[in-house]
């Protein structure tokens, strides 16, 4: 019987031995299935990142360094006020540097720029609120990203992978069964497609009712301001949506044709 190489859809990585790792992006000359697992998984989540810009510009330097370091303190002390998760709080050294701008085509010196960058994650959307309401935003505090994340993310794609892996196993037995073959074991796999002659280049591999797609993404939902207004009367409602973490497999398994 014709020996085939043959692709296919799945959707699941388990611990596999660094040789066939080191093959990853290889195509054997001996008959073969390339078959693709995928995992993914869609949770809520439990952090809740906030980063915010501090930025004052003077003629006076150090008058300037001396208002950014009081709004850094103020902001400091909300982040601890609104428990902050431990060990996420993070605050950039100070960049400075001269600040001009374009009058009648050519460049006018304004003053000094001093800034610097905060960060906070918080286990809550109603503490990342509190903070915003209390932040008073304006032009020289800012609020330059919101950004949901899961703590356990880590752990989760590590399982996805193993998810992955395993069904890559599964459709090539499926597979070869379906046209009398049978697999002789596993020649190489790896979470990167590999580029071979079929068309596919490393790095792309067609979605499912896609003509190609990101292999390992992670989608955010929610309704995020990239930049914060001035605090308004009424609390801002931030709702935040699900995320959805994908992890793929490429693995290619030999095949005899079972006689």
């Amino acid at each position: 019987m014709k020996l085939l190489s043959a692709l296919l859809w799945s959707s699941l990585l388990a611990t596999m031995a660094p040789s066939a790792w080191a093959q990853a992006n290889t195509i054997p000359s001996q008959p073969h299935l390339l078959v693709k697992g995928q995992g993914t998984r869609t949770v809520m989540p439990d952090r809740f990142g906030l980063q915010l810009n501090i930025e004052e510009t003077d003629m006076d330097a150090d008058a300037a360094r001396r208002r950014v370091q009081d709004n850094v303190a103020r902001v400091l002390a909300l982040f601890k006020q609104n428990k902050a998760v431990e060990g996420s709080v993070r605050a950039d050294n100070l960049r400075i540097g001269p600040a001009t701008r374009y009058e009648q085509n050519r460049q006018v010196f304004i003053g000094t720029r001093v800034s610097r960058q905060l960060r906070a994650s918080f286990a809550s959307v109603k503490a990342m609120q509190d903070v915003l309401g209390a932040l008073k935003a304006n032009e020289n505090v800012q609020v330059s990203s919101m950004a949901p994340t899961y703590s356990g993310e880590v752990a989760l794609r590590r399982e996805l992978k193993g998810e992955a892996a395993a069904r890559t196993r599964e459709s090539a037995q499926g597979l070869a069964k379906a046209y009398g073959t049978q697999v002789r074991g596993l020649y190489s796999i790896s979470d990167v497609a590999p580029d071979f002659a079929y068309g596919i280049q490393a790095g792309q591999w067609p979605q499912s009712g896609e003509d190609g797609g990101s292999l390992d993404r992670i989608s955010v939902t929610g309704g995020y301001p990239a930049k914060a207004a001035p605090a308004p009367a009424a609390p801002e409602s931030i709702e935040a949506g699900p995320i959805t973490y994908t992890e793929n497999v490429y693995a290619i398994f030999l095949i005899s044709d079972g006689t």
